[in-house]
């Protein structure tokens, strides 16, 4: 079902109550990275943070799972059973033209577009959704094995998380598996890679779950490059009513990324600077 694109702050909190339950075990058996592979101060990759150039609305009731621009517009997923779609909306204007939502049943994950098609994960169903990129209606579905978190688009190739150290390369017509690589901070698995967004010049960003940190990735070698903080963003106020950061969208023709989070208000239009 669709729901409407605000909701008050009592409906937004208890919605925050359900996800923490729902997604308390979506990581179970997982290396908390954050005193480990993010602890370390002599760590040899790059330490970045956000520089915001600006800010812009966004709907405090989307649970950000997908998270892409193409074409001028903002192509954004969300998830939770029952209240999950999928949207396209002018990156200007912030008008929505287009909003489709999952079967009730369906908890939605991460999205990319890739040619003339627009595909989306699911968290635990196993099924990747293929779109229209202009209507966004289902073409058809494949079946996966495991979860699905992220997805992004190269040239040749998808990639794809599940919230463990590994990316799936997948065929960007048949969505099968083409091949993987494990990904690694100073030697060590770097796991909870989350929301993906694949760049120009080959790197593969990542929302690392429950931290406020990004990670770039080499894919051919699986090695972080660099660790973004992103921390700070949101006021306390605004915080109290968000979850968690995920939303990578690098913005074409320029050096800067569109970032939010889960059931944030604002978009964050930042560059990643030492």
């Amino acid at each position: 079902m669709t729901h409407s694109p605000l909701v008050g702050g009592a409906t937004r909190t208890a919605t925050a109550l359900l996800v923490a339950v729902v997604l308390g075990g979506c990581a179970a058996g997982s290396t908390d990275v954050e005193p480990t592979a993010f602890g370390s101060s002599t760590t040899s990759v790059e330490r970045l943070h956000v520089e915001v150039q600006s800010t812009r609305p966004h709907d405090p009731s989307a649970f950000t799972q997908g998270f892409e621009i193409s074409d001028g517009e903002l192509v954004e997923g969300t998830g939770l059973a029952g209240w999950s779609y999928i949207s396209a909306r002018n990156l200007d204007t912030g008008a929505e033209r287009v909003r489709v939502p999952l079967p009730d049943d369906m908890f939605g994950e991460g999205l990319t577009v890739s040619g003339d098609t627009v595909w989306q994960l699911t968290w635990k169903e196993g099924v990747a959704f293929a779109r229209d990129r202009t209507t966004l209606t289902e073409q058809s579905r494949v079946t996966y094995d495991g979860e699905g978190w992220g997805l992004c688009a190269q040239p040749d190739r998808l990639v794809m998380s599940n919230g463990s150290d590994t990316l799936t390369f997948r065929d960007p017509v048949t969505f099968d598996e083409v091949g993987s690589v494990h990904v690694t901070l100073d030697g060590r698995a770097l796991d909870q890679l989350n929301e993906l967004e694949c760049t120009d010049d080959g790197s593969v960003y990542a929302n690392v779950w429950q931290t406020s940190k990004i990670v770039r990735i080499d894919p051919t070698t699986g090695k972080v490059t660099a660790l973004i903080d992103a921390s700070g963003l949101l006021t306390p106020e605004q915080a109290a009513n968000a979850d968690v950061l995920n939303g990578i969208a690098a913005i074409p023709g320029t050096d800067r990324f569109l970032i939010t989070g889960k059931f944030y208000p604002l978009t964050f239009d930042v560059r990643f600077v030492p």
